[in-house]
């Protein structure tokens, strides 16, 4: 138990997507404007992500590896999460127009989303378990969700903000990142 943890946290904080790796840096910057349309896109973030994991998990392990097919992962692990995207997407639609509407063209994006196609490769990479690999999934999402929601509270707050006109729009999007990612830093050393 003590294990899914760490590897949670691991994943939401000290190895975030954003900040650690680098994955999924245009959804953090294109949908962290505004509070609520980051936080809806960091839930459908956090279910591909944990039903991607589900998915390719098992296919990996009982299909490809058994086959000598290991190689194909990538292009496999894509169609994965292009056709759950998808499904989520019909889903929304058919669901909460509002919240389609609001999250536009980025819904789409998740399917291009390297964050997502990144933990089905760490999964895979750090030789996890099925459960193990759910966990940091969940971990994965979670921490995005965070740091888009972190960041969305930043933004709203500096559009009241008498800043420079220079600083204004994506240079202070890219200042504000740089210092959360070395906040995020902080976390690395609490672990060991």
């Amino acid at each position: 138990m003590s294990e899914l943890v760490a590897i949670f946290f691991g994943m939401a904080l000290v190895n975030n997507m954003v900040l650690s790796k680098f994955l999924g840096l245009c959804p953090f910057f294109g949908v962290s404007k505004k509070l609520s349309s980051a936080f809806s896109m960091g839930i459908a973030v956090l279910l591909v992500m944990l039903v991607a994991s589900a998915v390719t998990w098992p296919l990996f392990h009982y299909l490809l590896v058994p086959y000598g097919f290991e190689f194909m992962r990538t292009v496999i692990f894509i169609l994965v999460i292009a056709s759950l995207v998808q499904i989520i997407e019909m889903t929304i639609k058919r669901t909460n127009m509002t919240l389609y509407n609001a999250l536009g063209i980025y819904l789409p994006l998740i399917t291009t989303n390297c964050a997502v196609l990144g933990i089905t490769f760490i999964n895979i990479d750090a030789q996890y378990s099925f459960i193990q690999a759910l966990t940091a999934a969940l971990g994965a999402g979670a921490g995005f969700t965070l740091v888009l929601l972190i960041m969305s509270g930043i933004r709203e707050r500096l559009d009241l903000a008498d800043i420079p006109r220079v600083f204004r729009g994506a240079p202070i999007a890219f200042l504000v990142a740089g210092l959360l990612g070395m906040a995020f830093l902080a976390f690395g050393g609490m672990v060991r």
